[in-house]
């Protein structure tokens, strides 16, 4: 009973993470209709991100290791660039966003799980199963149609899904914790972000000053980029892989929803497109569950 509860919490903490990152989205949105551009809302992201990070890393009584990690420089090393790498996912994302292409940034999303597969499988020697071949050919179909549809190579999903996938290659890597090392990539980027912010009230270029609202408004910047990593940390530790293949699939399909109902340009060959990429989605999510039911199987036959 008790695995069961632990289950039903874990995949209600899935949830409602990938609807976090969905809804995103229009959180950027309603920036941009305040008048804050692209940039500064990634400024008060890295401020404010850093706080909650560090709230995360006391409540996970994890000041021994933020100890540990400052004393090794390699370990500095590694989350310096997989901050490098995040921060190139956040500016893309936003910008993206405030520029109205939301759909083309849930493209991205669609393939970020199938290019980690394919880096698994070149850089970690992983085995790449047949349903995993096909999930990432009708992908590259996807991606060719794309190109054709909007007349250009789909550069932000593309940036999108290598910039996460970086991410994850690199954190792979690193031997911390997903708050202690989210806290470090979150202060490597706040000072540079606070120094931004400052410039930009200094010079009156700045929101943050204008009023009550569009302060609370954008140190909801914080909460709204901590909150979901911590909910997905927390999920995957206790969340069969399978099932995790199958609710990661719920942000990009939110935020594609997001864009078509802000009237972006979605054309039949842009839906044939989609329509690949959706494919390589369904083969992939297949293959996910039917390698959870073969590790079930194994563990109970194993019992």
């Amino acid at each position: 009973m008790a695995v069961e509860q632990n289950q039903r919490a874990a995949i209600t903490a899935g949830v409602v993470c990938y609807l976090l990152w969905g809804f995103l989205p229009l959180y950027f949105h309603l920036l941009s209709l305040f008048g804050v551009n692209a940039f500064e809302t990634i400024a008060h992201r890295t401020v404010w991100s850093v706080v909650w990070a560090g709230g995360l890393v006391v409540l996970a009584k994890q000041a021994k290791q933020v100890r540990r990690v400052l004393s090794e420089p390699k370990v500095l090393a590694w989350l310096a660039a997989s901050t490098a790498a995040i921060f190139i996912n956040w500016t893309v994302y936003v910008v993206a966003v405030h520029a109205g292409h939301v759909i083309e940034a849930s493209l991205g999303y669609y393939i970020n799980p199938l290019m980690n597969m394919a880096a698994g499988a070149l850089l970690f020697r992983e085995r790449m199963t047949g349903a995993g071949k096909i999930a990432i050919s009708l992908a590259g179909i996807g991606v060719i149609v794309q190109t054709i549809a909007i007349g250009h190579l789909p550069v932000l999903s593309l940036a999108l899904a290598a910039s996460f996938c970086a991410y994850a290659v690199i954190r792979k890597r690193v031997a911390v914790d997903a708050q202690t090392g989210l806290f470090f990539e979150c202060a490597y980027l706040a000072l540079p972000g606070l120094a931004y912010v400052l410039w930009l009230e200094r010079t009156g270029a700045g929101h943050f000053t204008d009023g009550a609202n569009i302060a609370l408004l954008l140190m909801l910047a914080g909460p709204a980029t901590v909150a979901p990593l911590a909910l997905f940390a927390w999920a995957a530790r206790r969340m069969p892989l399978s099932t995790m293949g199958f609710l990661q699939f719920l942000a990009p399909t939110i935020q594609f929803l997001i864009g078509v109902a802000l009237g972006e340009a979605f054309t039949p060959l842009r839906a044939l497109s989609f329509a690949f990429i959706w494919a390589g989605v369904a083969v992939f999510a297949y293959g996910a569950w039917k390698a959870g039911q073969r590790a079930r199987l194994a563990v109970q036959s194993a019992a």
